[in-house]
């Protein structure tokens, strides 16, 4: 066993360049598990930088300097921003509360649909099933009710905190884009010589974080507003928050298109029951997220859909447990980070073997 230990020690990490990238990682990994919190301004500005990037890069083609090309579209971000926040915000605000003081009658209703499950299927459910499937929702809902509350409550103390955000995000942005060029040769400085494995990984890397921040932002607007006509049309109750959730419901890849079925599902019965409009929106709904799965994500995410579904979803549950919100947006970057990882170092090994075959 330490024979096999020290020889794939030896196969993998005697270049220094690999032995620089596994330090890199480390402390890139220990200052986000521990300062991720306190960096979190600094994150949102990066992902933000990410997108804005490519409509920068246009307008220098253009022939306008950096300059002014980041202060425009700096500017049109943040009032596309502004308007829509004070435009759609106080309807999905609206929205919310109505649906906040309905959700007891839609539990009732469900309650009743529930008991009635044992007299139209007897021979596939019994009353005391029912019992405890009822007492079990129930008690969910009760958790859920707490933790709403706690979190409304402790959202209170950030207020502050997210108005120097509101403030401290744009600034960054701007310097971010404004300063690209003298910000990644400062980094760049400040690594080591041995950073050829780095260098690779960073290459492959960038474009691919690039491409799933941009497709990302395409897929939640695209999902949101069709789901959103498509509810209208049906003249679904809460249209506008159920499009929000439903377009939301694409950072979490697989899992998050099934949570959003239970508001949809639970609306659509509440207002129509169970009739043809019910099963209507739902089939609807169905047809929107396989749309979304098989045609959309496939062209959006061109380099990341070869990750086995498998793998996606250990990367939503392990990095989305280490850094919340975070993990989850960037799981599949992650996993493809991952990839990248074992390919620099798979070619470390090749090139070790190709020096020994030329001795």
């Amino acid at each position: 066993m330490f024979e096999f230990v020290r020889s794939w020690y030896q196969r993998k990490f005697t270049d220094p360049h690999s032995v620089t990238l596994l330090l890199l990682l480390l402390c890139a990994f220990a200052v986000l598990y521990f300062f991720g919190a306190l960096l979190m301004p600094v994150l949102v500005a990066v992902v933000i930088a990410y997108l804005l990037d490519w409509p920068v890069v246009r307008l220098l083609n253009l022939g306008l300097s950096r300059t002014l090309a980041t202060i425009l579209v700096v500017s049109l971000f943040c009032s596309l921003v502004i308007g829509t926040l004070f435009g759609f915000g106080p309807i999905l605000w609206q929205q919310t509360s109505n649906l906040l003081q309905e959700a007891p009658a839609m539990l009732e209703q469900g309650k009743h649909y529930l008991l009635h499950l044992p007299i139209d299927y007897p021979a596939l459910i019994t009353p005391e099933q029912v019992r405890t499937l009822v007492a079990s929702v129930e008690s969910k809902a009760v958790e859920f009710g707490q933790v709403l509350v706690s979190v409304s409550l402790t959202s209170l103390k950030d207020v502050v905190a997210w108005l120097i955000y509101l403030v401290l995000v744009p600034l960054l942005v701007f310097f971010m884009l404004k300063d690209k060029t003298q910000l990644l040769h400062s980094v760049s400085a400040l690594l080591p010589a041995q950073r050829r494995l780095i260098q690779q990984v960073w290459l492959e890397m960038n474009q691919q974080i690039m491409n799933y921040i941009r497709g990302k932002v395409f897929e939640i607007l695209i999902v949101g507003g069709v789901s959103f006509v498509v509810f209208t049309i049906f003249d679904l109750r809460y249209a506008a928050l159920l499009g929000v959730l439903v377009g939301l419901s694409v950072l979490i890849p697989f899992i998050g298109a099934a949570l959003v079925t239970i508001p949809v599902a639970a609306v659509a019965l509440f207002q129509f029951g169970v009739s043809s409009e019910f099963w209507s929106v739902l089939v609807a709904y169905g047809i929107i997220q396989a749309l979304d799965g098989n045609v959309l994500v496939p062209l959006l995410f061109s380099e990341a859909v070869d990750l086995n579904p498998v793998f996606i979803i250990m990367a939503v549950l392990f990095f989305g447990g280490l850094w919340g919100f975070w993990g989850v947006f960037f799981a599949i970057p992650l996993a493809s980070l991952v990839r990248a990882l074992a390919n620099a170092w798979s070619s470390t090994l090749e090139d070790a073997s190709a020096t020994q075959a030329q001795e």
